[in-house]
């Protein structure tokens, strides 16, 4: 029975990675893991959110199921996960890092009650903030908001457990399945020495839709719009991104220097051979495109994440996968790949043929609400998204139509217009079916997306 180490990091973009076609850090070590296995070239979240996006990665169900629909709403204690069927099959499970599914802790408090959903292995129960260093107190682990040195930084802090994990399994021979969640390149963009001085700010590239000049009205004016952010006229606006652009090309740089060094502890204790490596994140980072950081935004990259995959023991004809998987598809899929039969029922599908075949699924991705009203519909060649209320209560009108073939960089909205009407139609018709399938309470919807009008308050 082969062994899955699974690198969970949080809101790292894909096209930052050089297996991926980025240009500004080299990540040989998470290349190498492509290399010897597979790459999903179309791999999304429907929720750009951190516990959302988690929940379902893990429990193979979207968020209003699994109850975990936003930051602060703990998954639900009923809720199963993958790491509960590989128990059932043989696994030895352990976790380890930040969790954000139980109750909204930034500063790494004890988790309390919460739904491990199968991880047994668990020496570090905290919810990990985003935190930059960790200490021991009076016993204890706590994340720290200052930036470590090479052994406490939390990114080495938790490679370095991570080592420790896989070195204890030389004494047993059950396989294993361990997850090892690390809370970078998320904000504070802060990395330590040396990586807070490798990338020159004056160097880094600035998105091209960074100077667009008209966006949606949730784009410029909500909590997380670009008001908040860049807003035009702010003192050295450019600078200001560079700045931040460069800690968090250190931290990546960061991370991949730490996935080497759990690739060489497999290969230097025999279980490389036979482990199946997956690296991948919760979310991208908008990192400058039209004015934005962060996540949480209705624009397409955020949803599109990377994943990659090493099989070291399976002959892969094709690396670079298409077949278009959703989070929520994970769970079951990542079983199907091993041989495990799932016995829990998910709205997610083993896809697990369709990825080592590379075969072509239905590309479609659904986007689903998370704190505010907003769903949408992404496809190869459009998306399509409604808006209600934002974070502060105000009414956003602005609806997004972008044709990815003519504008991938989406900073031309063409809802509403004559040309789109059929295709606008076609694709509203899509987001109201799945909404109306899955059972997505309405509250959580714009109007747009009922199927039917609201009688029972639901």
């Amino acid at each position: 029975m082969e062994n899955v180490l699974i690198i969970h990091v949080d809101q790292l973009r894909r096209d930052v990675l050089s297996c991926y076609g980025g240009k500004e850090v080299q990540t040989p070590n998470i290349d190498f893991l492509a290399e010897n296995g597979v790459l999903l070239e179309n791999f999304y979240t429907p929720s750009a959110v951190c516990t959302p996006s988690r929940g379902c990665f893990f429990t193979g169900n979207y968020p209003h199921e699994n109850g975990a629909y936003r930051n602060g709403i703990p998954v639900k204690r009923d809720v199963h996960g993958f790491a509960e069927v590989f128990a059932k099959a043989g696994y030895h499970t352990g976790y380890l890092g930040k969790w954000h599914l139980a109750d909204h802790k930034e500063r790494g408090d004890d988790l309390g009650e919460y739904n491990p959903l199968g991880f047994e292995d668990w020496d570090y129960k905290v919810e990990f903030g985003h935190c930059k260093s960790v200490a021991y107190e009076n016993g204890k682990v706590r994340p720290k908001r200052e930036v470590g040195n090479d052994k406490s930084y939390t990114t080495d802090w938790l490679t370095d457990e991570t080592i420790r994990f896989l070195n204890n399994q030389l004494k047993s021979t059950q396989p294993f399945l361990f997850t090892v969640s690390i809370p970078d390149p998320h904000q504070p963009f802060e990395v330590r020495p040396p990586y807070d001085t490798m990338f020159d700010p004056l160097k880094v590239e600035i998105p091209e839709s960074f100077w667009e000049k008209e966006i949606p009205d949730w784009a410029e004016r909500d909590t997380w719009g670009r008001l908040h952010y860049y807003p035009y006229g702010l003192f050295e606006r450019e600078g200001h991104l560079r700045r931040l652009k460069a800690q968090y090309l250190g931290a990546v740089k960061c991370i991949d220097d730490n996935v080497g060094r759990i690739i060489q502890c497999l290969k230097d204790t025999g279980l490389w051979e036979n482990t199946m490596v997956v690296f991948t994140t919760d979310h991208g980072e908008y990192m400058g495109e039209h004015g934005l950081m962060e996540k949480n935004n209705l624009y397409e990259s955020v949803y599109h994440i990377p994943c990659v995959i090493s099989m070291p023991w399976k002959k892969i004809q094709e690396r670079r996968c298409n077949t278009w998987i959703n989070v929520v598809d994970f769970a079951p899929t990542l079983a199907g790949m091993l041989g495990i039969p799932y016995p829990f029922k998910v709205q997610g599908k083993d896809l697990s043929t369709y990825l080592l075949e590379n075969r072509e699924t239905e590309q479609i991705l659904y986007i689903h609400p998370s704190d505010v009203p907003r769903a949408g519909i992404l496809t190869p060649e459009f998306e399509l998204a409604y808006v209600g209320k934002g974070w502060c209560e105000e009414e956003f009108h602005d609806h997004i139509l972008f044709d990815m073939r003519k504008d991938p960089l989406q900073m031309t909205n063409v809802f509403g217009k004559p040309e789109y009407a059929k295709v606008q139609k076609m694709l509203t018709e899509k987001l109201k079916r799945h909404f109306e399938e899955i059972g997505t309470p309405k509250k959580f919807l714009p109007k747009e997306v009922w199927t039917v009008e609201e009688k029972d308050g639901n």
